[in-house]
């Protein structure tokens, strides 16, 4: 047996009730196949720049069933490794009913496990949490699904493994310099992000989804329409985003897509019609398909959503499907709008909103957010429009709070849901998000209706620097909510329609959060990865925060 003709994966995507998606990459063209419970799926490679995958869909499956699995190529066993010091990868399918169990978190760097990597990126809190799954096989509860949100690799701030790639390929003093290029050092940088083995066993046997942020493929990447010019004056920049958006498709997106979705996505239709025996090559079609995504972006969608029994997941876009006209802002723009709108309505027990992004900001920080985004559209006048351009991108001032309009427009769709207005209201409306680099948890001030939750996990492994931390507690806390209203208000912002405070955080360690709906309530809980004494190859996982958010008519409002 040999793992040499698998280069990446398996990773278990999409998985329901009766059915799951197996992801990978191969060394070469073959036919990929999954094995489980004596039973046999198919699927051959398809190509994209010089690289071949698969996407093995296996379905009849039992509701709520764990299987083992193996996979061969072109009948020889490639997955799992023997020996192995892990447990046995498994499919675990959904139990029709059963509550919510999820894991989420967002921004993990791709660097050494060693005591280089942990002194200058911290330890990984995935691979923490991987070690400890296998370690109690049957003791720890896992979870129906990892949500990655966001900055899954970094192509603009690259290792040294990184480097060392790039410069046996190309000259590092010609633009984009450390930067990734082309399609061939993206897939050098997931296999960076994804063959640690302790990670890569849980990809293999925890389902996963995704949506990129910024750094998937640029620092403040559709921040605003002069950042967006920017970039198209370079000679590099086209060839980032078209590669960029391939390979996220082909390491991400794909497996994001139900059975259903992928049957009228226009990508694995045309896969799924070839029928000749030759590997198909979909290089030039995906390249064409995602320029044209990137340049009309209501001809593709890239959210999804999802439900589980009592609850609802929606994940939204909020890179691709902003507005950027500086009259007519909006960070997802009529089409997502629409679509967003469409997918909040009641009759579940809980309703999750994946986006990179917070939300609900610390309200400093969001009043800063909405001050500049009115100051850079001219409330203060041309000279401060160009210098709150410069603050836009120097402070990364683009969340949702940078785009007014659509966080009027969520915001009403909350409400109502929360009111009973869109059907049966939830016990509770929470956005998941991610990005900032540090964790927190907070609520919208109501005294009736559903729970208004904003829960941030940021970062897995790439922690904040220690002026900017400094900078990010001053803005959570009371002291600065006043004066950056006042800022807000004295450039023509409009009174916020949410009032909303902190009820724990921030934390700044590297992070992996989970969320359980449970009978008492959601169940929130924050895990850091620790080494003590010579462990490093063995971190151990250590709770930082938890808590349980209960319905209003457990805990009186």
């Amino acid at each position: 047996m040999t793992t040499s003709a698998l280069i990446l994966g398996p990773m278990l995507r999409y998985v329901d009730t009766d059915s799951a998606s197996v992801w990978v990459e191969t060394a070469r063209a073959g036919q990929v196949t999954v094995r489980a419970d004596a039973r046999m799926w198919s699927a051959r490679t398809f190509a994209v720049h010089g690289h071949h995958y698969a996407l093995v869909q296996v379905d009849d499956l039992a509701p709520g069933t764990t299987s083992p699995y193996a996979v061969d190529i072109d009948g020889v066993q490639v997955w799992p490794p023997l020996p192995s010091r892990f447990p046995a990868s498994v499919i675990s399918t959904l139990t029709p009913g059963a509550p919510l169990k999820l894991a989420f978190g967002s921004c993990r760097t791709s660097v050494p496990h060693d005591e280089k990597g942990n002194r200058s990126h911290g330890v990984d809190a995935l691979r923490s949490y991987a070690l400890q799954m296998a370690a109690l096989p049957g003791q720890f509860s896992w979870p129906d699904l990892v949500l990655f949100l966001g900055d899954q690799v970094y192509a603009d701030t690259t290792s040294e493994q990184m480097q060392e790639f790039i410069r046996a390929r190309r000259d590092l003093t010609e633009p984009p310099g450390e930067e990734l290029a082309d399609f061939e050092e993206y897939a050098h940088l997931y296999g960076l992000a994804w063959s640690d083995p302790a990670n890569r066993w849980l990809l293999s046997t925890v389902p996963t989804a995704m949506i990129f942020d910024d750094h998937d493929i640029r620092d403040d990447w559709n921040a605003s329409l002069s950042w967006k010019r920017e970039m198209e004056q370079t000679s590099w920049w086209h060839g980032r985003l078209v590669s960029g958006l391939a390979s996220y498709w082909v390491y991400q997106h794909l497996g994001n897509l139900s059975p259903a979705d992928r049957e009228v996505d226009e990508i694995w239709r045309f896969l799924a019609s070839h029928d000749g025996d030759a590997e198909l090559d979909l290089s030039e079609r995906l390249d064409a398909f995602v320029e044209r995504a990137a340049a009309e972006p209501a001809c593709y969608r890239w959210s999804y959503c999802r439900d589980y029994g009592d609850s609802r997941l929606i994940v939204i876009d909020s890179r691709i499907a902003r507005r950027l006209d500086p009259a007519d802002r909006a960070l997802i723009d009529d089409d997502e709008s629409g679509w967003l709108d469409e997918r909040m309505r009641g009759g579940f027990r809980h309703l999750l909103v994946g986006t990179s992004l917070p939300f609900l900001l610390p309200t400093g920080l969001h009043h800063l957010e909405a001050w500049n985004e009115a100051t850079a559209e001219g409330a203060w006048g041309a000279p401060m429009a160009a210098v709150s351009e410069k603050l836009r991108q120097a402070l990364d001032l683009e969340h949702w709070a940078a785009f007014q309009s659509s966080f009027r427009r969520v915001a009403q769709m909350a409400t109502d849901l929360a009111d009973g207005k869109r059907g049966p209201a939830p016990d509770t409306i929470t956005f998941l998000s991610g990005d900032v680099h540090y964790f927190y948890v907070a609520e919208v001030e109501r005294s009736s209706g559903s729970r208004i939750i904003q829960a941030v996990c940021s970062p897995i492994r790439n922690p904040l620097a220690l002026p900017l931390r400094s900078f990010s507690a001053v803005l959570s806390y009371a002291i600065a909510n006043r004066p950056s209203e006042m800022l807000a208000r004295s450039a023509g912002v409009p009174v916020s329609p949410l009032r909303w405070r902190g009820i724990r955080g921030p934390w700044f360690e590297n992070c992996l959060a989970s969320v359980s709906a449970t009978p008492a309530g959601l169940r929130f809980r924050w895990i850091t990865g620790v080494v003590r004494g010579d462990g490093r190859a063995r971190p151990r996982v250590k709770e930082i925060a938890a808590l349980t958010m209960a319905p209003r008519r457990h805990n009186g409002g």
